[in-house]
């Protein structure tokens, strides 16, 4: 009975047929394991007799060398199997097909990419790691439309990653190396910054990559990385500004000289360094954690809010109010640990200013 339900099973569905016949259907899969299993035991054996048959039609071992001899040849070792095969066939001479090249290449581990292409290096992902003002900037480019088609003026911004801090700024007609290594010389003097305390990242611009700037790093002893190619996450502290600038109610469609430009930008910039209150630093403004007042800042504001919840206790109906200061570490590309720290700080921030 059992072997006639598993004949029939290759052509019925096995579920009614065993309902047909009241057999179980965990029998009929139980020996259709066992049998599975002897024709794996007798596997060896079977590919031993399949590897010991050569068909009529396979190419002799002194044709395939030949063959591989062919596709590694000068003419051809950068070429592809079809690439081959169509060169000998206009040179009048056949020697395989193309799946038989490709299957010769595969038995002698070539079977890879044979055409000679540029290899583009690996470049490392940048991680830094800023737990105080003045340790980690970062700085960009960006272009800010002309009066007419087709013309620019280039603003230059230095940022602080950890206070947000926009320590230097300047608007040009042109994106240069002698520019930018004029702004961030100067930039590095007005912070009063000694060897050895700063990193500096960018993208990889070609004012960011000069020699020039990095000769003038070099001098100053300020360490230099750059992002990696195509990859605006690298640089994301920059990016943000940018976009805080170009979002800005009043920003213009097209700035009339370049005088406009720069002040526009002056007045950007005292806002943004002064009273904008950044989610990203706990709703502190810039200038506030690069001076080192966020602790009394966040005080005196805590005081307010105890005197409120003094005042009217109903009102607080989750305890004593809580206030989210700016994170204790800014990273670009974080480990994953430390990205999961970061994550948590960062909830727990969000969690504590809500309770306000």
């Amino acid at each position: 009975m059992i072997q006639a339900v598993e004949q029939a099973s290759c052509t019925v569905p096995a579920a009614p047929l065993c309902r047909a016949l009241k057999v179980s259907r965990a029998t009929l899969y139980r020996r259709r394991t066992r049998a599975g299993q002897a024709l794996a035991s007798e596997a060896p054996a079977a590919c031993a007799e399949a590897a010991a048959w050569r068909s009529h039609r396979a190419l002799s071992g002194e044709e395939q060398s030949a063959v591989l001899a062919t596709l590694d040849s000068p003419e051809f070792v950068d070429r592809s199997a079809r690439q081959v095969y169509a060169g000998l066939l206009d040179q009048g001479l056949y020697l395989c097909s193309v799946r038989t090249m490709y299957r010769i290449l595969e038995a002698n581990a070539q079977a890879r990419e044979r055409r000679d292409q540029l290899r583009h290096p690996a470049y490392a992902r940048p991680e830094l790691l800023a737990t105080a003002p003045n340790q980690v900037w970062s700085w960009d480019i960006t272009k800010l439309l002309g009066p007419v088609k087709w013309t620019y003026f280039y603003l230059y911004v230095i940022l602080d990653i950890f206070s947000r801090f926009v320590v230097g700024w300047m608007v040009a007609t042109r994106e240069g190396k002698a520019l930018a290594t004029r702004l961030i010389a100067e930039t590095l003097a007005k912070q009063d910054i000694k060897p050895g305390q700063r990193t500096l990242h960018a993208d990889r611009g070609s004012s960011m990559k000069s020699k020039p700037v990095a000769l003038l790093l070099a001098d100053l002893g300020v360490a230099k990385t750059h992002s990696r190619p195509h990859t605006s996450n690298d640089n994301p502290f920059s990016e943000s500004q940018f976009k805080t600038l170009k979002y800005r109610p009043e920003f213009p469609a097209r700035f009339g000289s370049i005088e406009d430009a720069r002040a526009f930008c002056r007045g950007f910039f005292e806002w943004y360094n002064g009273q904008h209150y950044h989610t990203g630093l706990g709703l502190l403004t810039p200038e506030t954690v690069h001076t080192d007042r966020a602790g009394a800042v966040l005080q005196a504001r805590r005081d307010v809010l105890i005197a409120a919840r003094q005042a009217h206790p109903e009102r607080f109906v989750r305890g004593e109010p809580k206030l989210a200061g700016p994170p204790e570490a800014v990273w670009i590309n974080p480990p994953k640990a430390a990205k999961e720290s970061q994550d948590l700080h960062t909830n727990c921030g969000r969690g504590l200013s809500q309770k306000g």
